[in-house]
């Protein structure tokens, strides 16, 4: 009898102790109720706890998700999209999350629901395809003040799909090809038109450098003239010269004149006269000339010698 009663006891305290101890998890909160009263919120490890006077609830506080159902949403253009997004959301208050809302998921979602018809029937339907990020803002904003009472904080809201009817879809595809299409014209025709400029300015460059090198030439040329002119005037200077230093005696303008007299003669015994009049003065001249040859015939003789 002593051994069953004393079997008896141990049950009863080690009942009596499993109660007294609770195991938090890392990733929950403890909130602890004594007598239906909220005591305090447990952190995790080991707590004591009155058995059958206290209550351990816990509460998961790690980072969850809930996924908003598609709905259709009228646009602002009154165009029918069909929308759904995905909620990320943390609890940071344990009590609130218990005591102040009874089904946290499905009021959010009805939440997010109602935003979504409210946000998105504000604007057009190419503003909501191009809006997602200000939309996501947006309602995130409104769902984290809405669940603050609640105790939970909302983390992210992103939008999975906004889906237009098909018909609609269609239409917007044939649009995006014809707006390819047009761009594609326009930078073909701004193609050709850069092609004939640069090829117009390429002609032109060649024109202006053709010019250039004729008008090289023509200069290089006229040089060529100006100074051959110079050399044949130089000579025939030495030439005056080396015949007026040979003239030792008598009138040395009248032997040049004689000289210049016997060129004239040459040129006209070139030409198809048959007559030819000779100055008056011409025995001067011949005088002078036949000075002019015995001078040449001495110095011939002496340069022999």
């Amino acid at each position: 009898m002593n051994v069953v009663l004393l079997v008896v006891i141990v049950v009863f305290v080690l009942i009596l102790f499993g109660n007294m101890v609770k195991i938090v998890r890392p990733y929950q909160k403890g909130v602890l109720e004594r007598l239906g009263k909220y005591q305090v919120t447990l952190n995790s490890g080991i707590n004591l706890v009155i058995p059958f006077f206290d209550k351990l609830r816990y509460v998961d506080i790690r980072e969850r998700v809930v996924d908003v159902p598609p709905q259709d949403v009228i646009t602002k253009d009154n165009v029918v999209v069909t929308v759904d997004a995905v909620i990320f959301y943390q609890v940071m208050d344990p009590p609130k999350s218990i005591y102040n809302i009874r089904n946290f998921n499905y009021a959010i979602s009805k939440l997010a629901q109602t935003n979504l018809r409210n946000l998105i029937g504000t604007l057009a339907l190419d503003e909501s395809l191009t809006s997602r990020e200000t939309i996501n803002t947006d309602l995130r904003m409104i769902l984290d003040e809405a669940t603050d009472i609640w105790g939970v904080k909302v983390k992210r809201v992103e939008l999975q799909r906004i889906e237009p009817p098909a018909d609609v879809t269609e239409a917007m595809h044939r649009q995006m090809k014809a707006e390819r299409d047009r761009r594609a014209i326009i930078l073909e025709a701004e193609g050709q038109r850069q092609a004939a400029i640069e090829k117009a300015t390429g002609e032109r460059q060649a024109d202006i450098l053709q010019a250039e090198g004729q008008g090289k030439a023509i200069q290089i040329v006229a040089d060529a003239n100006k100074y051959q002119k110079i050399a044949l005037a130089t000579g025939e200077s030495e030439a005056v010269e080396r015949v007026y230093k040979a003239i030792h005696n008598g009138n040395p303008t009248k032997d040049l004149i004689a000289i210049k007299y016997l060129e004239t003669l040459e040129k006209l015994a070139d030409g198809k006269a048959t007559k030819m009049i000779v100055p008056f003065e011409s025995s001067g001249i011949l005088g002078s000339l036949a000075q002019i040859k015995e001078i040449f015939e001495k110095d011939t003789k002496t340069d022999i010698e």
